[in-house]
């Protein structure tokens, strides 16, 4: 698929197996998807299985809000791959129970009937379950055939089979900051929360002890947001802020951009400073997204030197200039902490491309720009 303008829409999310974690997992890997942003999270509501019969068991249902690239085809196809991770199989019997379930409720003004995709879900307009998760995140949003906000639509239904569950939120967005407040309540990722209260457990720690009761919850975002970079891609961080160079003839430098990664080896920190230069050739980019593509591959699992590559690959990859250069300079916790113990050690990486590479004078001309 090519290149597509951003779009808002809303997916309907909905669990009626180990619905605590599945309907959590479900956002998680929402978020982490690199075509999909996600916005803002409805509140979680619960109601009858529908068709089900009596012993079928009680649903969790939620809404997203999401901008993305995908087409809707598309989008469709990477939510059926989200259901297969958290192990749906879709059968004939539309009310079986299931572990997920993930529907395009609304595409932008979008209204679509063909290749079995209907968009609006037809049960924004019928169904109280998934009406009123979707008025709770989008109150305003208007129905591309009857005009009806999705607030409209539910004051005119029988909303007493749904019901919100308390002490039950779903984490909206990932951030670098601990909400506190939030986290007394937050549900993010019991699988990956999981995985730290096993491992607190092998270190001999208790995970029930006061200091680490919400230790798992604050690893798993503090993870998420370190490992950003995965969920994001080259043409969402440039976001279309490349211009024509107009005369620009100079090396352009941004230098001491800070920057902080994960050592791949060792899973332990490492952080330096960065500067990137380019020599302009027909366009020039805001000098922030240079910043920002650098925190971009930082934010993954990395050894210096391939990080120092990428982002120089990235720049000359959107700019096409005459040359890009890449310096880091970087302090390990993985040298300080263990191993040798070198505390003032640092790593210094370079990657010159084009006219830094094989130019003499205007390599020289860059290191002396980098002394200043």
């Amino acid at each position: 698929m090519g290149p597509h303008n951003r779009t808002d829409a809303v997916i309907s999310v909905g669990s009626n197996i180990d619905r605590e974690k599945h309907l959590p997992e479900a956002v998680r890997l929402l978020r982490r998807h690199r075509a999909i942003d996600v916005v803002d999270v409805s509140r979680v509501f619960e109601s009858p299985s529908v068709g089900g019969g009596s012993g079928a068991p009680d649903f969790f249902n939620a809404a997203v809000r999401v901008c993305t690239g995908l087409e809707p085809d598309d989008l469709r196809d990477e939510l059926r791959h989200i259901e297969g991770v958290l192990g749906r199989t879709r059968t004939e019997d539309i009310n079986a129970p299931r572990t997920i379930d993930l529907d395009i409720a609304y595409y932008e003004d979008v209204a679509v009937r063909n290749n079995g995709l209907s968009i609006p879900a037809p049960d924004v307009l019928t169904a109280p379950h998934v009406a009123v998760p979707v008025a709770d995140v989008a109150p305003d949003w208007k129905h591309p055939q009857t005009n009806q906000t999705t607030y409209e639509i539910v004051a005119g239904m029988d909303t007493s089979s749904v019901k919100p569950v308390k002490g039950f939120r779903l984490s909206p967005v990932q951030k670098a900051d601990d909400d506190w407040e939030s986290e007394r309540t937050e549900v993010y990722s019991p699988k990956l929360e999981g995985l730290v209260r096993e491992q607190l457990l092998e270190l001999g720690e208790d995970p029930g002890r006061e200091g680490l009761l919400k230790t798992p919850l604050r690893v798993a975002k503090a993870m998420d947001y370190i490992t950003s970079g995965y969920s994001t891609s080259l043409d969402e961080v440039v976001n279309n802020a490349v211009f024509d160079a107009e005369g620009a003839d100079e090396i352009v430098v941004v230098k001491d951009i800070e920057f902080y990664s994960m050592c791949e080896h060792h899973m332990l920190p490492f952080f330096g400073k960065a500067a990137v230069a380019y020599l302009p050739d027909k366009h020039i980019i805001g000098l922030s997204k240079l910043a920002r593509i650098t925190d971009l591959y930082a934010r993954r699992l990395q050894v210096q030197e391939r990080l120092t590559n990428q982002v120089a690959n990235a720049v000359q990859e959107v700019l096409s200039p005459y040359g890009v250069a890449v310096v880091m300079s970087g302090q390990h916790l993985c040298m300080m902490m263990r191993g040798v113990q070198k505390q003032d050690s640092f790593t210094v990486t370079s990657a010159m491309l084009g006219t830094f590479k094989n130019d003499a004078r205007t390599r020289a001309e860059l290191m002396d720009l980098l002394k200043q």
